[in-house]
């Protein structure tokens, strides 16, 4: 086990202490691939060797430190691969490294969910459920012809190779990207999907408001749809143009909602994130003249102004639909 996935357990909205916590890492490793907004990868081969610990025992070192000079607990799964560790994470507990001996690879995987894989989306899920294969260890015995003509001869040769514990991938050192993300968890996990939209218009409508007071712009919008059995689904859109326009940020939201074709999904969080941030000042807008889009641009300059005089929770979220 080299590898470690670290979930921090960091509130909503605090992306801006991942920095710190990678560096956290990096006294371990250089090879750390950030995860945003609360995670990482970390690539422990010559930290073992350097320290004379293995994975599991380091992780333990980084969860107290993580604790003694941030004040943030955190999750932690190992495995001989990035795709095993990560898998690992979601059976991980708070105190406690869930750790894939390499030489069990198989029989850990499987009696999992097929969602469970990182990558794989509802869809896909349901589509082989249809059929059966609803454990990585029914994917892993199907002919491989099967599972090509189910959900394509590429994806249906990564996934049966996955589902087998072949781990290709490898951690590659990055940066943290220049984001802003928020999450809205559901007290209980939730099937109705008015309720799911209600939570992405609210988060939606926070990300504008924040990207508008740091006069920034993003790209690109990320949607993170975290399940009951502790899986998620991730997926993005580039925008239309750079915009800090709430209207917007909720219709891409939406459309990327709907694309993954929900039908009575347990869902435990949604959360958003806007990419690739530049200054307002810099980005260009095409001309419009659609009275209502003008009239939507206007409340939100007054909802901003009364945030800023009175405070965030001045406007409450949703209020803007209209």
């Amino acid at each position: 086990m080299t590898i470690l996935c670290v979930r921090f357990q960091l509130p909503p909205a605090h992306e801006a202490a991942l920095p710190g916590l990678l560096g956290l890492l990096e006294d371990f490793t250089p090879v750390v691939q950030a995860l945003p907004p609360d995670a990482a990868l970390a690539d422990l081969r010559g930290a073992e060797r350097y320290f004379g610990r293995d994975a599991v025992e380091l992780a333990s070192v980084i969860r107290v430190r993580a604790l003694a000079h941030h004040g943030v607990d955190c999750t932690i799964g190992a495995g001989p691969g990035p795709m095993l560790a990560r898998v690992a994470l979601g059976e991980a507990r708070p105190g406690v490294t869930c750790a894939v001996p390499e030489d069990a690879v198989t029989e850990f995987l499987a009696d999992k969910p097929v969602a469970a894989l990182p990558g794989v989306g509802a869809a896909t899920a349901r589509t082989l459920r249809e059929y059966g294969l609803d454990t990585l260890g029914l994917v892993a015995a199907a002919p491989l012809s099967t599972l090509q003509r189910l959900i394509g001869a590429k994806v249906g040769r990564e996934l049966r190779e996955k589902a087998s514990g072949i781990d290709r991938g490898r951690v590659v050192p990055d940066g943290v990207s220049r984001s802003l993300a928020t999450e809205r968890p559901f007290t209980r996990d939730e099937l109705d999907p008015d309720r799911h939209r209600r939570a992405l218009l609210s988060a939606a409508e926070e990300l504008g408001a924040r990207l508008r007071a740091l006069d920034k712009v993003c790209r690109t919008l990320t949607l993170t749809v975290r399940y009951a059995d502790r899986s998620s689904t991730t997926r993005s859109r580039t925008l239309k143009e750079p915009t800090a326009h709430s209207a917007a940020l909720t219709r891409a939201a939406y459309g990327m909602y709907e694309a993954l074709g929900l039908q009575r999904a347990r869902v435990r969080a949604l959360a958003l994130r806007a990419e690739g941030l530049d200054p307002a000042e810099q980005a260009s807008y095409q001309l419009t003249f659609d009275p209502l889009d003008e009239k939507a641009r206007r409340i939100e300059e007054v909802a901003d102004r009364a945030r800023a005089k009175f405070g965030p929770h001045a406007v409450m979220p949703g209020s803007l639909a209209a």
